[in-house]
């Protein structure tokens, strides 16, 4: 395998110390004779004493994210810290009719937990799924026992079809080729013998052998390649980081908000003497934290985490697992898609493509013999695709047998032409007389011909071509040699050998992979191919599916070191071949470093590093577990045809969200104006933080909830946050000159017909009805073009405020006074000056592009 970089690097302290402790009780077993090993194995005690030193193939969390770090992704977050600690505070000290927000936070939680969790089963069940066994020689015997019970010094058996369990040294070999493509990315197998080491992950394709465990769990190859991309991170996600930033603002701006909000507060009741003796400090704090609610989008947070909710579970209906929900939106967002070879845009095992003949009649038996070699129980990858297109056994026995070997690159059978095939073998080689033989060897043409040859010359041009175009060729030759038993016999060619026809191989290619990249040209997205295979396969596989330009391909060999030298190559070069796992990890970050939001696809261990380091990464089902715990998302029937769903999903998220997130920030705007200049007017807060969970339900999270499921296609634009700010801003602005008009009218001129009480109460009700009515119109404004479900919705929101308004058990929760006579006079007045200019605000940021309506 090419290149095996030093994962050790990676490492976190803890999980280093795990592997010094392994080494030190390594060092102290006594050693063990590979000879004695390789007739009985370990014994019980020896297992035991391996055990109890944590030699185990044992790998902690290698399925998926623990529950601990699901729930700490979610519980530990800005948003959580802050509204979670007001609500203690009302708790407290308050009414508990004003802890109406503690909901959004517990839901918040809840819905992402939840999702995460629903993931994690999935891919713990997939892994169950595709975990495979391993045999081991223990006290002479083999047994078959799962992965994990494995131990240092192992014996294991390598057969065809088995899967490496830990990384091992071959004891002994017969014939043993493994396929290393998830580990490499090279899809050529590669033959082992005796003292080669074979890695963990690494499937046997051909031949068997036995090897003996030098290293298990954390140590093998593979873990120490994905121990840094397993360490837990959250996804890139626009929405997610606007949000984060508005709060870790607002956080900021707090203390010294809640500071003058509070000081405001006592002063207005009084001062602080009179307000701690007589216990109207609760009222004062409980007032600055309805201002701390106002000031936060609580309600964008939960309902984006909803909006994300739901994507997932559409998405889970077409088989594409989200395992973080904000997932959804960065798909959406990508501007340059690496794609894997193997495993992604092809299938992994090669197939059967065609027969090229080389003469105008080919002997007879040749599909016979083609039929052989593909049902050989030893069969390579290779050999066994000829299996759909040529079946059943040949009508005559073998007299000799050549197995294929790596060193040579053929295999042969040499036919008893007279006797009929039997089962239980041929006769010896002098029993059949030697005119009656023919025999066959497949292999590579450039080891089964002589290039002096006059008659060979154009059949090797002939493969080279066909091996330029990325199939792979062998070779079919005959020959009726009377010597061909004795020099096979003795490891030679025999003489006279005749080509027959040349055999084409190539690898599978997904159906849907031309279509998917197709529509990812479409919509504007950067496209390259990074692969550790052969540039020229690579090239072969990219024009298949779209590249019509790429000839041979790049070779990663040359790329430069430095992540600008390299990110001016990936600029013009779209093919990438010979690519090392931590080089495709660099050609993420290259990329990320020229500006380009990047998204991953692969199913193998050597893509783990660039799917964790990308900003949204794609696993196939069926690939490594490593690289589905490691990845956002994972198409778990393997179909890429499933990636423009999930970006459709994500941009109807974002362009949904940000129409809504203008709702949130214009509340959130008001809040802090409101918050500020009350606190140096030392007037009483305008809202009880249950009046405002009137205002945040009416005019911005039930409507919100609907708008945020409509359908929305509008292509992504950079630049969330800026846009929402320039409408939600000025909107705030106007909407706090209302508040402080009506208030400041309800505390100048006061209604001689009200105690101080309820003439305070009139006041924030006023204050409420104007917030709520010019808030409405707001939501008109963004909900745009209305039909009838919208102008239905608008409806049942003006009638959900009368009725509150109406019903006498609703007004006394919500601590309402409907105002009366001039008051409610100037409240109207405010409000259609308020709505009017609002759509001012309006139609000027839509002619400039700062607002859109729904596509």
């Amino acid at each position: 395998m090419r290149g095996k970089p030093g994962a050790e690097s990676g490492l976190s302290t803890r999980a280093a110390a795990h592997l010094a402790a392994m080494a030190h009780a390594r060092g102290l077993l006594a050693p063990l004779d590979d000879g004695q090993l390789r007739e009985r194995g370990l014994d019980a005690g020896q297992v035991g004493s391996r055990t109890a030193a944590g030699l185990t193939n044992a790998v902690p969390h290698e399925g998926s994210r623990s529950i601990r770090q699901i729930l700490r992704a979610n519980l530990f977050t800005l948003f959580n810290a802050v509204l979670g600690g007001c609500l203690v505070v009302v708790l407290l000290v308050g009414d508990p009719r004003d802890a109406l927000f503690g909901f959004i936070v517990v839901a918040n939680v809840a819905i992402g937990v939840v999702q995460e969790f629903r993931a994690k089963r999935i891919l713990d069940k997939l892994a169950v799924l595709h975990a495979p066994k391993a045999r081991v020689l223990r006290e002479g015997a083999w047994q078959e026992l799962a992965v994990r019970a494995v131990v240092h010094d192992d014996v294991l058996v390598l057969r065809t079809g088995d899967q490496v369990p830990a990384d091992a040294r071959v004891l002994s070999a017969d014939g043993l080729e493994l396929d290393e493509s998830l580990l490499s990315g090279e899809s050529d197998s590669v033959s082992k013998a005796a003292g080669d080491d074979v890695l963990a992950g690494s499937s046997i394709v051909a031949g068997s052998g036995t090897a003996r465990v030098i290293r298990v769990g954390a140590e093998s190859y593979a873990n120490k390649l994905t121990a840094e991309a397993k360490r837990f991170s959250l996804v890139n996600s626009e929405i997610r980081n606007a949000i984060n930033r508005i709060i870790l603002y607002i956080t900021w701006a707090l203390l010294p908000i809640v500071l003058l909000t509070v000081n405001g507060q006592i002063q207005a009741r009084g001062g602080w003497g009179p307000a701690l003796a007589s216990g109207q400090w609760k009222g004062a704090v409980v007032s600055a934290v309805a201002s701390i609610v106002a000031m936060i989008p609580e309600g964008l947070v939960l309902l984006t985490s909803i909006s994300f909710a739901l994507a997932a579970v559409t998405l889970a209906r077409r088989q594409v697992l989200v395992q973080e929900l904000p997932a959804v939106e960065v798909l959406a967002r990508v501007d340059m898609v690496c794609l894997d070879k193997t495993g992604t845009l092809t299938e992994g095992p090669i197939v059967f493509d065609a027969v090229h003949p080389l003469g105008e009649t080919a002997p007879p038996g040749w599909e016979g013999a083609l039929g052989y070699f593909a049902a050989d129980g030893n069969a390579n990858a290779t050999a066994a695709a000829l299996r759909p297109a040529f079946t059943g056994p040949t009508t005559v026995r073998p007299v000799l047998v050549v197995p294929f070997s790596s060193a040579r690159k053929y295999s042969g059978v040499i036919f008893d032409g007279a006797a009929p095939y039997d089962d239980a073998g041929g006769g010896a080689a002098s029993d059949v007389p030697a005119a009656d033989r023919a025999g066959w060897f497949l292999g590579a043409p450039e080891m089964l011909l002589n290039p002096q040859a006059d008659g060979h010359r154009h059949v090797l041009a002939a493969a080279a071509e066909l091996a330029a175009g990325g199939l792979r060729a062998l070779l079919l030759v005959h020959t009726t040699s009377p010597s061909a038993v004795d020099r096979a016999s003795a490891g030679n060619l025999p003489d006279q050998l005749a080509p027959v026809a040349l055999l084409t191989f190539r690898e599978k290619i997904r159906s849907d992979a031309a279509t998917t990249l197709s529509y990812f040209r479409e919509q504007g997205v950067c496209l390259r191919i990074i692969s550790g295979d052969n540039p020229r396969t690579v090239a072969a596989v990219a024009r298949a599916v779209g590249f019509a330009d790429v000839v041979h391909g790049y070779d990663a060999r040359d790329l430069p070191e430095d992540r600008a030298g390299m990110g001016e190559v990936l600029e013009r070069e779209h093919v990438l071949g010979r690519v090392t796992p931590e080089q495709k990890k660099s050609i993420v970050l290259a990329l990320q470093q020229r500006g380009y939001v990047v998204a991953m696809t692969g199913d193998g261990v050597n893509d783990a590093l660039a799917l964790k380091s990308a900003d949204i990464g794609i696993a196939m089902g069926s690939g490594a577990a490593a690289t589905r715990a490691v990845s956002r998302l994972v198409l778990l029937d393997g179909q890429f045809s499933r990636l423009p769903a999930v970006v459709a999903e994500g941009r109807r998220v974002i362009a949904n969200v940000e129409r809504v997130a203008n709702l949130f920030l214009t509340k959130t705007a008001y809040a802090v104006i409101i918050s500020l200049v009350i606190a140096l007017l030392l007037w009483q807060y305008p809202f009880l933080p249950r009046q405002l969970s009137i205002v945040s339900s009416l005019t911005i999270g039930i409507p919100a909830f609907f708008l945020a499921l409509l359908p929305n296609k509008r292509r992504y634009q950079p630049g969330f946050l800026r846009r929402c700010l320039m409408f939600s801003v000025p909107a705030g602005v106007i909407i706090s000159v209302c508040i402080l008009c009506v208030y400041g009218y309800s505390r100048a001129f006061p209604n001689p017909a009200l105690d101080p009480a309820a003439q305070i109460q009139a006041g924030q009700t006023a204050t409420t009805i104007a917030v709520l009515l010019v808030a409405l119109w707001v939501l008109s404004a963004l909900a745009r073009p209305f039909d009838k479900w919208r102008a239905l919705l608008m409806s049942v929101l003006i009638l959900a405020l009368a009725l509150i308004l109406a019903v006498p058990f609703a007004r006394a929760f919500f601590a309402l006074q409907v105002p009366g006579g001039p008051l409610l006079v100037v409240t109207m007045g405010v409000v259609v000056l308020g709505c009017a200019a609002i759509e001012i605000l309006y139609r000027f940021l839509k002619k400039r592009g700062a607002v859109s309506e729904r596509e």
